[in-house]
């Protein structure tokens, strides 16, 4: 029995989750997500509780039944307190500024970056005298969130010898000695 599969989820008050043609639907305060269910992966709701089932041991439905109460727990976490990522830009003349939901990097490339984020995540950007600039993500969908996060990651990846570029705060980048004298 998968461990991650068999334990039950909770449903949050204010938070609705329902099953129609194998898509399942979780509406909260902070908004609604779907996800279609495959190979057979049931639910059963009953007391503000709710448990994934999966049709057979097969090793398929095995790997399945982890990932779909992972998939609908973030969902229910996510309508109802939402997620936040952060990231830090290290390095000399690096800055990043918003208008809306256009995204604005200088990463030490020769033209500036402008990114459009979608409209489901929020960006807000910290900029203090003598500190890295921060950009703070949320949303209340986690795969998005973490898909734009590696977006924004992906323009300027932390390199190991000065250690610049741009990582999520609190990220550890193993750091390698240069040439010898």
């Amino acid at each position: 029995m998968s461990r991650i599969g068999k334990a039950i989820i909770t449903i949050p008050a204010g938070v609705t989750v329902t099953e129609n043609n194998g898509v399942v639907t979780v509406k909260g305060p902070k908004g609604e997500l779907s996800q279609e269910l495959t190979a057979g992966i049931t639910l059963e709701q009953k007391d503000g509780e709710l448990n994934v089932n999966r049709p057979s041991d097969s090793k398929q439905h095995k790997a399945l039944h982890g990932l779909y109460r992972a998939l609908i727990n973030n969902m229910i976490v996510g309508v109802n307190t939402g997620f936040e990522k952060k990231l830090e830009l290290v390095g000399v003349g690096y800055r990043a500024s918003h208008t809306g939901q256009k995204l604005e990097l200088a990463l030490g490339f020769s033209h500036g970056i402008v990114l459009e984020l979608p409209g489901e995540v929020k960006v807000d950007t910290l900029t203090e005298k003598g500190k890295n600039p921060i950009i703070t993500l949320t949303s209340h969908d986690n795969q998005l969130l973490g898909m734009v996060a590696a977006k924004i990651r992906s323009f300027r990846k932390p390199e190991p010898y000065k250690g610049k570029g741009v990582r999520f705060v609190g990220e550890i980048v193993r750091r390698k000695a240069g040439k010898s004298a």
